[in-house]
């Protein structure tokens, strides 16, 4: 999975669990809500600073938001 993509699913997975809607989130973190679209939908990457600004207004540390999953253990 690229880079984009696991930041992509891990923003929209902290912005539901956060309640924010897009345009909330947008709003917080002062950047259009189209581009919280874009990023969620892996159309553009993210700056290191807007990563950061995302992460301040989710309340999470800006690793998290690239953070690959854990991969599946098979037994």
């Amino acid at each position: 999975m690229e880079i984009r993509e696991v930041f992509a699913r891990n923003l929209r997975r902290y912005r539901k669990a956060a309640g924010l809607s897009q345009e909330e989130l947008a709003h917080r973190a002062d950047v259009d809500r189209t581009y919280i679209s874009a990023l969620e939908r892996s159309v553009y990457g993210a700056t290191i600073d807007v990563v950061d600004k995302l992460a301040n207004v989710l309340g999470i540390e800006a690793a998290d938001l690239l953070r690959r999953p854990a991969p599946n253990v098979q037994r």
